[in-house]
């Protein structure tokens, strides 16, 4: 199973993150998740992965705009709305097989291999 690394090119971190992983060889599967965002599904499993909250995988000021970040949301009405609104979604992150990274920082990644 390859590296899958949730990427936005517009980041720098992810870029960096991105350049880790290349420069140790590994050329993982690349999902832009702001074109293609993930399902409430597979949102669900990187976070369990993460063993992260919801609320701890949100961008603040973007999650402040996407409206996520009122205190009554439920874990799901915030997964549905980081669905909806991806760029809320915290990045990079890494996959490989059953481990998952947050690429903050970017060395992060490095740990899934």
């Amino acid at each position: 199973m390859p590296v899958v690394l949730y990427h936005n090119p517009r980041c720098r971190t992810s870029r960096t993150a991105l350049a880790l992983l290349q420069k140790r060889g590994i050329e993982p599967q690349i999902v832009e998740y702001l074109k293609t965002p993930p399902s409430v599904a597979e949102l669900t499993r990187i976070l369990k992965l993460l063993k992260l909250s919801p609320r701890a995988l949100l961008r603040p000021k973007e999650a402040k705009e996407a409206g996520l970040t009122k205190p009554g949301l439920s874990d799901n009405q915030i997964i549905a709305g980081m669905v909806k609104h991806p760029i809320a979604i915290e990045r990079p992150i890494a996959l490989n097989g059953g481990r998952a990274a947050l690429g903050r920082p970017a060395e992060k990644v490095l740990t899934v291999l």
